[in-house]
């Protein structure tokens, strides 16, 4: 498949390499398919980088090494050292800082001759046209629905690819989501699953080296559609399975009736996205004790209020909702509590007493919030949320626990 050029030719005119750099793309220059030509299109290139965690780590090293010109960051979290496990672009001494502080150092540390820009704020509908209007290739980093759906809208309206990935636990995706030459997310995902169907790599987990094999590729595609060689993934939806080491694809068609893409467009412009897959974009906004979308509310209780009943005698059942490998990493036994993984609860509400009030809890608060929603709805009306889940009380109330 060839797909229009899109690095700009008189840009690439304007573009030369000095000697240090000519020797640092040596490796590129002996490539035929690349060359000095197709150096000087990395290095007028702008990317722009959803994300500098799992997936954006692989993905900003090696676009920067790899020569291109302008590399755009996203991100507003600081690294944390359950980061440390999967996101390499950051050290043991960055834990604390702003990700995007700690990635551009190191990014401009292999390679000096790369323009980062960074962008420090969260990524949403009023701002992600103006975000992505100077770049010309937009790559997918993040962990969650409502923004997949919102940079997928705002590459289709701007006419820009869409380099997708996704990781969980052993299993990812890659794909090249460019509507003006194949399908779109929304071709292969009209709609988003129901909330607290799919969970994120923070409560299900991820194999370390995964967003390194997941972003290794998306850097591979990103190159390919700067360079205009290859097959590139558009309309081929690549899968991973690391456990079996075994990689598939799944042909992708064009959705002709596509609210986004198709022939009648209903979406002509950005929408709410968190209202729209019914869960929060950004961790800085989830929905504490609002009403779900469904007429019910998740009553919170914070692990001190929860500490303070206890030590006053309260009459209150702990549900551990999480797994048991995560129950053997820390669990509030020795305060009563018991486990049903969040799979179970519902074929052993008979354990539980509708006339006992019950503290639901898991790692940081979403399953509990989720199985909240379904015990309310069979008739279960005693019911908090401990906000933040065990983590939060290992911070603030046991700090003996460990942080997961």
């Amino acid at each position: 498949m060839s797909i229009k050029e899109l690095i700009d030719p008189t840009a690439v005119a304007d573009i030369t390499l000095s000697h240090e750099e000519v020797q640092r793309y040596s490796r590129h220059l002996i490539m035929p398919e690349v060359g000095m030509a197709g150096q000087k299109k990395l290095k007028a290139a702008s990317v722009l980088l959803i994300g500098a965690g799992g997936l954006g780590s692989p993905l900003a090293l090696y676009l920067t090494a790899a020569g291109v010109g302008r590399i755009g960051l996203v991100d507003y979290d600081v690294v944390d050292y359950t980061n440390l496990q999967r996101q390499i672009i950051h050290g043991t001494k960055d834990v604390g800082r702003p990700k995007l502080e700690s990635a551009k150092e190191t990014m401009l540390d292999i390679n000096p001759h790369v323009q980062v820009d960074t962008y420090e704020i969260p990524l949403t509908s009023a701002n992600a046209l103006e975000l992505f209007e100077p770049y010309d290739i937009i790559i997918d980093g993040t962990d969650n629905f409502p923004t997949r759906y919102l940079t997928n809208d705002a590459c289709v309206l701007l006419g820009k690819p869409n380099v997708y990935g996704s990781i969980f636990r052993f299993e990812g995706q890659a794909s090249v989501f460019y509507a003006e030459e194949g399908p779109c997310y929304r071709c292969l995902f009209p709609e988003p699953p129901p909330p607290g169907l799919v969970p994120s790599c923070a409560e299900g987990g991820v194999l370390g080296i995964l967003p390194g094999t997941i972003g290794a590729i998306q850097a591979t595609e990103a190159i390919k559609l700067i360079l205009g060689i290859g097959e590139p993934l558009i309309g081929r939806l690549l899968l991973y399975d690391a456990l079996n080491m075994e990689f598939d694809q799944v042909r992708l068609r064009k959705n002709p009736n596509c609210p986004i893409c198709g022939e009648n467009r209903t979406i002509t412009e950005l929408i709410d996205y968190e209202q729209f897959c019914g869960m929060p974009a950004h961790d800085h906004s989830l929905y504490v004790g609002a009403d779900t979308g469904n007429g019910t509310a998740v009553p919170q209780i914070t692990p001190q209020e929860l500490k303070t009943r206890l030590d006053a005698g309260s009459d209150l059942l702990i549900l551990d909702v999480r797994e048991p490998h995560e129950w053997d990493i820390s669990n509030l036994e020795p305060l009563g509590a018991i486990l049903i993984p969040q799979g179970q609860v519902l074929d052993r509400m008979n354990e539980l007493d509708t006339a006992r009030e019950i503290v639901v809890q898991c790692r940081s608060g979403a399953r509990s919030a989720a199985v909240i929603r379904q015990l309310q709805q069979h008739g279960f009306q005693k019911l908090w949320n401990l906000d933040g889940g065990i983590n939060r009380w290992a911070q603030e109330v046991d700090k003996s626990l460990p942080v997961y």
